[in-house]
Parts: C-alpha cells; structure tokens; sequence
C-alpha cells in the first residue's frame, strides 16, 4: 500500500508534468516562426568562407550557427511521409511564416530538415526522414503556394537526437526550419 508521501509525490510529478498529448500538439505560431528565421546567425560569415548548399547540409558548425526552429508537432503516420490534411493547419503556420519572409527578404532560402528517432534501422530511418522532408517541401509549394526555389530538404535520420536514447521518443521525431541563405555563395 502507498504511504501518504509517496502518492503525493506522484501526484505532484503527474500534475507538474505537460502530457505528452499536448507537448506534441503545441505548434509554434507563424510570428513565432518567422522571428526564430529571421534572427541573426550566431556568426557572420565572410564571403570567402561561404560554402555550397551541399556543403552546408553536410556541416552540422555551420547549420548551428543558422536561425532554426524545431517543428515537432506535424504527426505522421508510423513509417509513412505523407504529411496528412489533418496537420494542414500546423503546415500553414509554416506557410505563412515563410510567404512573410520571403515578401521582405526574396533572397531568403530555407532548409527543411527531417529527423527520425533511433527506433528502426539506420538506413531506413535515413530514407523516412528524406521522404518526410521533401513531403513537406511539396505540400508546402503545392498547398500553400511557397516558391519552390526558396526550399532545400535533408533527411538527418537518427544522426541528430535531441534526447540521446535508443528508445522510441517523440522529440526526436521532427522537422527542423534552418535559414541558410547567409551561408551560401
């Protein structure tokens, strides 16, 4: 049987803690969005240590000194790409961030980056997180109407955990938005 300080400690823990229903839900606003890409790089590149686009998705101390957002809340359906219509909500928040942005700044490019957790092969981790983003480059631009040229994807897999675990773990599972366009020659 529970003492009394013991379930009042887990009552605490489960009051304290967001769930992870609405820690996935939460999807940043397009102000949000567009302020995270059109804060300064942490560095300034000069224009003779400027890289390929290539070369900045193969990087990872150039693309951490780029603006970024981490979107985690566009929920795929286990192993599949297509980003369903009932996530077309979060994707306009993406959207009309970017249609902003692009508005003041033509010249801006954006990287889309896919990220997997560790659960499943490498390889086909690499292969999901490739598809998952260019599915959102492509509703992005068929949808929403965002200039092809303005995006780039990459998949990362399971190379970049933001919770290092070999279990499944929804934070792992997520587009990241990487401003790159100061970067590029």
């Amino acid at each position: 049987m529970l003492n009394r300080r013991t379930l009042a400690a887990a009552l605490i823990a489960v009051l304290a803690a967001p769930s992870l229903a609405a820690a996935q839900a939460t999807t940043p606003s397009a102000s949000q969005i567009e302020r995270q890409l059109q804060a300064a790089p942490t560095t300034k590149l000069r224009p003779n240590q400027r890289v390929t686009v290539r070369e900045f998705k193969r990087r990872p101390d150039l693309r951490r000194m780029a603006p970024s957002i981490d979107i985690q809340s566009i929920n795929f359906a286990f192993g599949s790409a297509e980003v369903p219509y009932s996530q077309y909500g979060k994707v306009e928040n993406i959207a009309n961030a970017l249609e902003r942005i692009l508005r003041r700044d033509p010249g801006a490019r954006v990287l889309i980056e896919g990220h997997t957790d560790a659960v499943g092969s490498f390889a086909s981790n690499q292969a999901l997180s490739e598809r998952r983003a260019a599915s959102l480059k492509q509703t992005l631009v068929r949808e929403f109407g965002i200039p092809r040229y303005a995006l780039e994807t990459v998949g990362y897999g399971e190379e970049f955990l933001l919770v290092p675990t070999q279990n499944e773990n929804w934070r792992n599972r997520r587009v990241t938005l990487r401003r790159y366009d100061a970067f590029i020659r």
